[in-house]
């Protein structure tokens, strides 16, 4: 009972990856803490489902289709939708009408629906129809720039764009990789030294908090099924 991922980078500057999961005999999961919001595609049965999901500040249980396969776009840090404002994502999504294995609609246009290896192109799409569009303080900050601004005008550009503040993105982002490290038989103590956590109890606070999962569930692959690839290594930014 497990959720199989396939995730990939993407070279486009507007998706943080582009990943493939099927669900086999799992109806829920453990959703994670997520920085991106994200397009998500999936068929079951013959029936073709599409939604926007946004960044999640904390742990729940998610319902999951057995049996169906996903196709997903999760999109850089700093981008949004032109009709909807990251922040207005937080903890929620939305189904989008009209799906069909073929296509699908958003911001009021009909849009091919993709497969794994044509999200960039989809994107690409999104964004010369301006769809799709990101702030490029942010994407400075993120790129370890200092922009010009206060730090106040900084926070409130930064909320704005993702819905979160710049240190707890860092914190979800920092756990994450501490639970890909964990998932692939990392020593607590070596995660804790490597990713700066005070000590371990600080990081098993922070998993419980992000993850939903304990250190030595993460090492050993207990706990059931959860949103996250960790197989796939996931870097700190900036």
């Amino acid at each position: 009972m497990h959720l199989r991922f396939d995730t990939r980078e993407s070279d486009s500057p507007w998706v943080r990856g582009v990943w493939t999961c099927t669900s086999e005999r799992v109806t829920e999961m453990t959703s994670t803490a997520a920085v991106s919001w994200g397009l998500v595609f999936w068929q079951q049965h013959g029936h073709s489902d599409a939604s926007v999901t946004g960044p999640e500040t904390g742990v729940r249980t998610a319902p999951v289709p057995e049996g169906a396969t996903f196709t997903g776009i999760d999109f850089a840090v700093g981008t949004s939708l032109r009709a909807l404002p990251t922040s207005t994502l937080l903890n929620g999504g939305l189904d989008l009408p009209d799906t069909t294995d073929r296509f699908f609609r958003l911001d009021g246009s009909r849009w091919e629906t993709p497969g794994p290896d044509d999200a960039e192109a989809l994107v690409n799409r999104l964004i010369r129809a301006g769809a799709i569009v990101r702030d490029p303080l942010v994407a400075e900050v993120r790129r370890g720039g200092h922009p010009g601004v206060t730090p106040r005008t900084l926070e409130r550009r930064f909320r704005a764009a993702t819905g979160f503040a710049q240190g707890t993105l860092r914190q979800i982002e920092r756990v994450t990789s501490a639970s890909s490290l964990l998932a692939a038989g990392s020593p607590v103590a070596d995660v804790v030294t490597d990713l700066g956590y005070f000590d371990e109890p600080h990081l098993a606070r922070a998993l419980r908090r992000f993850i939903g999962r304990t250190p030595r569930q993460l090492r050993n692959g207990t706990g059931g099924a959860i949103s996250l690839d960790l197989d796939q290594p996931v870097l700190v930014q900036p």
